[in-house]
Parts: C-alpha cells; sequence; structure tokens
C-alpha cells in the first residue's frame, strides 16, 4: 500500500515548514512565532523541465508575511535541506513557485515497492472497510439486455472492482425489476402473441402499448411448443399471470447468462416482487404515514418530498390502490440501509434518470425520512451514464447483421470480444459514447485495448527472448542504482508511481474510466521507452536495470486490465 507521490508530498511539505522555522529562527521578517506553519499545493507540473513536483507554500504566505512570494520562495528554497530526502534539487520558478527535482533513490524505491506489492499495488485502505453496495443494470426482465445496459454492466463492475482495491467491502447487486406496469404489459404480450398461436393472428389483437419485440414471440412459441393450447381455456387475467411466472425466470436466467458471459457476477440478485408480497412496502409507507410525512390527494397518497428539497411530491399509492415505483424504491433502500447496513450506496443509472436520481437523494437524505425508517447510517451515491451510439463506417448502427434485430448485449458478444466491449464501455460516464465498431476489431494502435494488450503481450516476448540469451528478470536489491537515468526510463517510472492515487481519484469520483485512461498513458510510455531505450545487446547493468523495469511495467498492466475485466494476453 505504497504510494510513492503521496510519499514525495509528505517531505516537500515537512521540508518547507522546517525550512520556514529555519528561516523565522533567523530574522524572517514578519514571521512572529504565532505564524501558522506553511501550507500550500504539492502538485505535478505538466513540463518536466519545471521539476517533478511544484509547491505553492511561498505564493500562499507571502501576503501575511508582507513580501512578494518569489522572494519568500528563494529565502525557503536556500533553508530546504535536501541531504536523505528523495529529492536532488530545488529550485524557484514563474511568480514563487518552489520545484523539486527527484533523486535517483526515489525511482529505485518506486520499483521495489512495485515488486513487493504485486497485484495489490495500487491498493489503499482509503475505505476503512465500509460496507458498499453497488447496484447496476437492474434492468426489467421483460426482454434481452441492452446496449445501454452493457455501459452500466461495465461502469458499475469496474467501479466495484476500484472500490474493492482501495479498501471497501463491497458487494454487486441486481436489482430485478420484476413487479409493477411493465411485468403485468409483459404478461399481456406474451398471452396476446399464445392466443395469435392458438386462434391465428387475426383473431386477438395485440396490446397497442404491449412489448413488439421478437423475443415475445418466442417465447410464446416456446410456451405453445410445451402445453399446447392447454392455456386457452384460462381466464384471461390468470393466463397473463402463469405466463408471466413462466417468461420472468426465463428472462432472468437468460439476463444471468448474458452478464456472466459479459464477465459481470452479482452476490445478490433482488427480486422487487419480495418487497411486494412480504408486505415490505405497504409497512415502509405506513410508518412515514405515522410521523405525518404522507398526505392525500385525488385517492392517492403522496409524500411530502417538496419539504425535503425535491422538485415534486410523489404518488406512493395509486388511486387504484397499488403502490408506486417511488413506493417500492423507497422501501427497497430502507432495505439497503436500515436492514443490510450499508454505509455507502451507489446506483448506476442511465443520464434520462436524472431527475429521478435527485428526488431520490432527496428523499433519502431527509432526516424526518429517515428517523422514521429507522435509517441511522448510510449515503447515497449515484453514478450517471450519458447514452450509447453504435457505428460503423461512420453509420449509426441499429439492428444486428447476424440477426437483422435490433442489437442486444449478447449479438455484439457474438460480434465484438468481451475485452474490447469492456473496455470501450468503460469510457468517461458523463460524456456521450460513440463506440465505433470497425474500430473495436482492428489490431492496431487505434484501437485503444489492442494498443494496451499489445504493450502487454510485447513485454512478455521480451522477456521470453532475453531468458533465451541467458538472463533472467532481476529482483530491484540487484539493480545498479544508476543504469536508469533516461528521461524515458524516469517517465515510465513517474507514470507507474501514480497508479495509488488514480485509484483513489477514480473511486472518490464514480468514475472507473481513470483506469482505462492511465493504462493507456503507461502503454504509451512503454512503448516510447522501448523504442528510445535498447535491451538486448546492452551492458549487464542496464540490460537487467532496463528488463525490471519492462517486468513491472507488464505486471502493472495486468493489474489495470484486471480491474476493468480485460483480459491481458501474453501473445498477439
Amino acid at each position: 500500500m505504497t504510494n510513492m507521490n503521496a510519499r514525495a508530498k509528505e517531505i516537500i511539505n515537512n521540508a518547507l515548514n522546517d525550512a520556514f522555522d529555519r528561516a523565522r529562527a533567523a530574522g524572517l521578517p514578519g514571521a512572529t512565532s504565532d505564524v501558522a506553519p506553511l501550507s500550500g499545493a504539492v502538485e505535478i507540473p505538466r513540463d518536466a523541465k519545471n521539476g517533478d513536483f511544484a509547491a505553492t507554500h511561498a505564493l500562499a504566505a507571502a501576503k501575511a508575511l508582507g513580501m512578494p512570494p518569489r522572494e519568500l520562495a528563494k529565502i525557503l528554497s536556500e533553508n530546504i535541506q535536501t541531504d536523505g530526502s528523495c529529492f536532488d534539487a530545488v529550485s524557484v520558478a514563474g511568480p514563487g513557485f518552489i520545484n523539486f527535482t527527484l533523486s535517483r533513490q526515489w525511482y529505485m524505491d518506486t520499483l521495489a515497492a512495485i515488486e513487493a506489492e504485486g497485484m495489490s499495488y495500487g491498493s489503499s485502505d482509503i475505505g476503512g472497510g465500509r460496507r458498499v453496495m453497488v447496484e447496476f443494470v437492474s434492468a426489467n426482465p421483460t426482454g434481452p439486455m441492452t446496449i445501454g445496459n452493457a455501459r452500466g454492466g461495465v461502469l458499475g463492475d469496474a467501479l466495484a472492482s476500484v472500490l474493492t482495491r482501495v479498501g471497501y467491502d463491497v458487494s454487486r447487486e441486481f436489482y430485478i425489476n420484476d413487479a409493477g406496469n411493465q411485468v403485468a404489459l409483459f404478461g399481456k404480450s406474451v398471452s396476446a402473441r399464445y392466443m395469435q398461436l392458438v386462434l391465428g393472428e387475426a383473431a386477438v389483437e395485440f396490446p397497442e402499448n404491449g412489448y413488439h419485440g421478437d423475443d415475445i414471440k418466442e417465447l410464446a412459441q416456446l410456451v405453445f411448443d410445451e402445453q399446447g393450447d392447454a392455456l386457452i381455456a384460462l381466464p384471461e387475467e390468470e393466463r397473463e399471470r402463469r405466463l408471466t411466472e413462466l417468461g420472468i425466470p426465463r428472462n432472468t436466467e437468460l439476463m444471468r447468462q448474458h452478464l456472466e458471459r459479459y464477465g459481470i457476477r452479482y452476490d445478490t440478485w433482488f427480486p422487487e416482487s419480495t418487497l411486494h408480497k412480504s408486505g415490505y412496502i405497504a409497512e415502509t409507507v405506513e410508518l412515514l404515514t405515522q410521523r405525518g410525512l404522507t398526505y392525500e390527494k385525488d385517492g392517492a397518497l403522496w409524500l411530502r418530498n417538496t419539504e425535503f428539497g425535491a422538485e415534486k411530491d410523489e404518488v406512493l399509492r395509486r388511486s387504484d390502490g397499488f403502490f408506486s415505483y417511488d413506493a417500492a424504491d423507497i422501501a427497497y433502500h430502507r432495505n439497503k440501509f436500515a436492514e443490510r447496513g450499508f454505509d455507502i450506496v451507489i446506483n448506476v443509472l442511465g443520464a434520462d434518470h436524472h431527475g429521478h436520481a435527485v428526488r431520490l437523494g432527496a428523499t433519502m437524505d431527509a432526516p424526518a425520512l429517515r428517523e422514521a425508517l429507522g435509517i441511522s447510517k448510510g449515503e447515497l451515491k449515484f453514478l450517471l451514464m450519458q447514452m450509447v451510439r453504435l457505428t460503423r463506417g461512420g453509420e449509426t448502427v441499429k439492428v444486428s447483421k447476424r440477426t437483422g434485430k435490433a442489437i442486444t448485449l449478447n449479438d455484439l458478444l457474438d460480434e465484438i470480444s468481451v475485452d474490447a466491449c469492456r473496455f470501450f464501455f468503460n469510457a468517461k460516464p458523463d460524456n456521450h459514447l460513440e463506440f465505433d465498431l470497425d474500430l473495436a476489431v482492428r489490431q492496431d494502435s487505434e484501437n485503444p485495448v489492442y494498443y494496451v494488450q499489445y504493450a502487454h503481450a510485447r513485454i512478455c516476448s521480451l522477456i521470453n527472448a532475453i531468458e533465451s540469451d541467458g538472463f533472467s528478470v532481476p529482483t530491484t536489491s540487484e539493480l545498479d542504482h544508476s543504469a536508469l537515468q533516461s528521461e524515458p526510463e524516469r517517465d515510465l517510472i513517474k507514470q507507474l508511481a501514480q497508479l495509488p492515487d488514480e485509484l483513489t481519484l477514480a473511486a472518490r469520483e464514480l468514475d472507473p474510466s481513470r483506469v482505462n485512461r492511465y493504462v493507456i498513458e503507461l502503454a504509451t510510455r512503454f512503448h516510447k521507452f522501448y523504442t528510445a531505450c535498447r535491451i538486448r545487446g546492452e551492458a549487464p547493468a542496464v540490460l537487467r536495470a532496463r528488463l525490471k523495469l519492462a517486468d513491472l511495467t507488464r505486471g502493472v498492466i495486468k493489474n489495470c486490465l484486471s480491474i476493468v475485466g480485460v483480459s491481458a494476453p501474453e501473445r498477439m
């Protein structure tokens, strides 16, 4: 759990305050004993010519001391002691930035940390073991998995992996929407198709707002093949119920299979229907009513959601006596927090659910509601993702080449590898995604997943070739510290050092796509290093050091790909 960048920043902060104390003891103007310790940001400059780290402490303190920032920066730099630290040089730039140049020892210590921690490198304990549920996909089991489900699937799964790496106790959950209007409409749709098979298509009118997909016809045909016309004599509602009970579990199992093919496995599949059947929704609504948080209007029961900061009140129980989706959602989140005790709940939703997310967030954060429902802890967060557009040859693609039907997740996996799908879909959530099907199957550097995987395979081939020359990958303790001094070598090591920070930011921002961007940059720096720094045929000390650097890079690439759920091939 080593973070070499964080360690360097801590050393800089301490060194600057030590320098300030020395300057104050020597009579620094305005630096009385009651002046607070220095504080400021320590950042990595875009241009390495400005040093490896730049501190703003002089800029922040100059006004209070009544002196120009650059003058203060110069005094501090003259009082900084770098002996025994991880820095070789300190300089002043611009209006008062203090720049630090890393020492050779820092680079070697970074490699040693990566070697020691292996596949756990980049991990941390910032999560403190807090229990997190990531709920994602949660599609209605009324039809096949869509492309939107595909994007939400990898974002949720990769986010769960990131959170696990930084010390949270993570559970993945699929909320099965097997109750409500959509499921009732599903039953009517299957029933109509079944009756058309028995009586003829012209004899039975299909619901105008029904599910028109071929999957409904296929399900009706399956039932007809198994049971013939046995269901025709049943009352309409009973037939719809029976077909729903047959179809929903079948569709749910298909979703499970398709998601597993996609590399996603859930800890919990939670049926919404259990909340209805157990009376948990009714109990939840009654608890809210007892606290005066509801009112009746037009025969319906409403939640006073505007009092919690939402834009409008929500219906909890409709005038027909049935509970609304919002009532079920509140009960479901009560279950997450009050019954199962999660500290953080993250819902991965499409951007079209933004309004619902705002309202639900306001509801579940309201102290009065939390008290009424017995929720003593827990924070609700949302990862909202934009839509996906599939393209081929620059044109939008809406149907499968194989089936001629709307493209589903399973259709896409017949055409594009799981690795490409997962890597492409794990793009920045708040950006619209244009998924280029042609690019996803190309085997060149323009395809980002191929580019990264090729870097891993290239290193594996390099190691095998050098081993055939009689050299094996050494340990870091066997390396000559003076062997890695070129800019491409140091740039590569600095990128390796960034992983702990990237995982921390990915967790904090709920943005697992940071891992993609990080590993693409890592592959880029490796390819530059490999082009500029020959390995085979070099002097043994240089060869071994560069070989070790390449091998550690291979391990970090594999580590990152595993977080995203992408394989790291050894040959391509």
